[in-house]
């Protein structure tokens, strides 16, 4: 499945840079998640997206994570993309400011889509996850994966963020088994 994000308006500077070791933010991140599936998952989401918040120049000071079933997925892929289906994650710029920084959003997170590509890439549903939620916090920060030079750019950049926390590459990591390795390949 293609990840999508609905975007407000689009940042002119696709790629925030790190934030300088020693450096400290002026501000903290308001961090909410709800879940009407996947409840199990939010103490690791929320440890490591504070974290991963902490290494981006632009983070919004305020995001909300929301963990949902196929069917509120598909409706809303359908509302605001105009595709049939589930999707594994959304972006919602909520409050933009006017050089185009956005100062909050939402990020919504298919559970059952992750829970499929956890069991294809052979990894704990829990790093899936993260990787939907770093994907959409990369795009409220201005990343784009439109193209193939920003899809690519945009993922490795998940995977560098990753590994700095300790989690290791999840968008491609490396098949464990040679079942793994075939479901890998036929998946393209």
């Amino acid at each position: 499945m293609k990840r999508s994000s609905i975007r407000q308006n689009p940042h002119p500077d696709p790629l925030p840079a790190y934030r300088e070791r020693g450096k400290r933010r002026a501000r903290e991140l308001r961090l909410s998640i709800n879940a009407s599936l996947g409840r199990v998952h939010i103490p690791f989401l929320r440890a490591y997206l504070e974290r991963a918040w902490k290494l981006l120049a632009k983070s919004p000071a305020e995001l909300s994570i929301a963990l949902v079933n196929d069917r509120a997925m598909s409706d809303l892929h359908k509302q605001f993309m105009n595709i049939q289906g589930p999707t594994d994650v959304l972006t919602f710029p909520i409050d933009v400011a006017p050089n185009g920084q956005v100062e909050s959003g939402e990020v919504v997170i298919c559970v059952p889509e992750a829970r499929r590509q956890a069991k294809m890439r052979g990894i704990p549903v829990q790093r899936e996850l993260l990787l939907y939620a770093l994907h959409g916090l990369l795009h409220l920060n201005g990343f784009d994966d439109r193209t193939g030079s920003d899809f690519r750019r945009m993922h490795a950049m998940e995977d560098d963020i990753l590994t700095r926390l300790g989690v290791g590459p999840t968008f491609k990591p490396r098949p464990r088994t040679k079942r793994a390795a075939k479901a890998a390949g036929a998946r393209g």
